[in-house]
């Protein structure tokens, strides 16, 4: 990372960042070509990794990406603002992490678990899926293999 000082390491900062975000992005690769969905999202930390959890139909553009090209990268952001930077000009100031690793299909007892940490993180604790909303929605897993964070200028204004 270029500016070091940006940079978040601890596995619980990140966790906290992404406590915050209400959206994920997923990057899935289409032959050669990038494809970007913003999902909601469920997460804990797993083994001592974060683990990534959301859902879709089990048919569709990204269902079927996902089937054939599991490897995937994960980005949350938090924007603050846009101060002045001191030298006439503006920036921003954020919280960011980007992740890599490969979704998994989830069944069962995993499922509604993962259900039931995305309705947690969406403010809808306690809350699982009815029975006939399961039976045609796949839930994913992603555990974070690599994982990094960033930010600017949350603690020191003027940095």
């Amino acid at each position: 990372m270029r500016k070091e000082d940006r940079e978040v390491k601890e596995l619980v900062e990140l966790a906290e960042i992404l406590s915050r975000c209400d959206t994920i992005r997923l990057g899935i690769c289409d032959g050669g070509v990038p494809y970007v969905v913003p999902v909601s999202f469920g997460y804990e930390i797993l083994d001592g990794k974060i683990a990534v959890y959301f859902h879709g139909a089990k048919e569709g553009r990204r269902a079927g990406l996902l089937a054939t090209k599991p490897l995937v990268c994960v980005e949350a952001d938090l924007c603050h603002g846009f101060p002045a930077n001191g030298s006439g000009g503006y920036t921003c100031d954020y919280e960011s992490v980007i992740g890599l690793g490969s979704v998994e299909t989830l069944d069962g007892e995993a499922a509604e678990k993962g259900i039931r940490l995305l309705m947690e993180h969406c403010g809808i604790p306690g809350e699982g899926c009815p029975e006939n909303a399961m039976a045609i929605t796949r839930v994913n897993r992603i555990i974070l293999n690599e994982i990094s964070g960033k930010h600017r200028n949350l603690c020191n204004p003027n940095a």
